[in-house]
């Protein structure tokens, strides 16, 4: 299968590096200022398990001719419309595409563009970003990829897409539930989101404040609330899972939406706590944690576009 990654940072260069690496037929859609980057300093991966590089093919908008066999969507939410313009001519009749990122809006934006049929749910599970030379660095050594039809059952295409992403540097699984999976992670990604930005601190440094870890478990109250009367209740594991991930003292943990802020950059905050929070004033669920959480990143965009302008 021939594969397009759109987009070299944290998601997309990550994933992409490891394709490369692995031999796998893959091109980077990049734009021009990544483009040369990478042309000059290669794809380099910083990570708990081993750093190594890759040159892999550079692909700009208009140098599409021919559709691909999958592509990987790996662009952060705010500049998806801009990519479904640019990787449009890459999508065939049988093109697979697996959106690997947060939240569950973009489900909607390319099924709008391209169809419910070549559109698969996916979510990932790595911590990474891009440091100043462009090195994508991963600071722990998840590095997960879930992803199926998202009406269920275990496809051919699916099985086959598994088989191929199945590389050293990627944990793989092909999934019968993929929603149930998104909304847990969409959960588990507002609540790390919203409490490590609202704090603007780690989880391990939000846990030894005063009612610390009650602000987190009150927030993952109201996103579970809000994913519950959703029809994706969030199963035992998921909540054992997270429980133990919330209570790890001295835990590093702090959401890219909060690397984001630390660096002056914009935010998927509207994607993400902003929809949660939409999502549960059309239920009827009152989310006053996650609310206060969504205002606070959305005061921190108003001073960050008055600056920028």
């Amino acid at each position: 299968m021939r594969v397009l990654v759109v987009g070299a940072g944290a998601l997309g260069g990550y994933y992409g590096a490891c394709l490369d690496r692995a031999g796998r037929d893959v091109a980077l859609l990049v734009r021009e200022k990544r483009a040369e980057q990478l042309r000059q300093n290669g794809l380099q991966v910083v990570s708990p398990h081993g750093d190594f590089a890759v040159q892999p093919k550079i692909l700009l908008a208009n140098d599409l001719k021919h559709p691909f066999d999958v592509v990987l969507v790996g662009v952060k939410s705010y500049s998806l419309d801009d990519a479904m313009r640019q990787f449009a001519l890459a999508v065939g009749a049988d093109t697979m595409i697996l959106p690997i990122l947060n939240g569950l809006k973009h489900i909607d934006a390319l099924t709008a563009r391209f169809g419910a049929t070549r559109v698969l749910g996916g979510l990932a599970n790595v911590s990474a970003g891009l440091d100043a030379d462009g090195r994508v660095v991963q600071f722990m050594a998840n590095q997960t990829i879930v992803f199926g039809e998202t009406e269920g059952a275990l496809s051919e295409r699916v099985l086959a897409l598994e088989a191929l992403l199945q590389v050293p540097g990627i944990d793989v699984r092909a999934s019968e539930a993929i929603m149930q999976d998104m909304w847990e992670k969409f959960v588990q990604l507002s609540t790390v989101a919203g409490i490590t930005c609202l704090m603007r601190a780690s989880i391990g440094d939000i846990l030894t404040v005063p009612n610390g870890e009650r602000s987190i478990f009150r927030l993952f109250a109201e996103c579970c609330a809000v994913a519950t009367a959703s029809g994706f209740e969030p199963r035992a594991p998921f909540i054992e899972f997270d429980r133990k991930l919330f209570t790890t003292r001295d835990s590093p943990l702090k959401a890219s939406m909060l690397r984001d802020i630390e660096r002056g950059s914009i935010t998927e905050a509207e994607h993400i706590l902003g929809d949660m929070a939409n999502r549960a004033r059309t239920l009827g669920i009152d989310t006053p944690l996650l609310d206060l959480a969504r205002a606070h990143v959305a005061a921190y965009e108003v001073g960050r576009q008055r600056t920028a302008s």
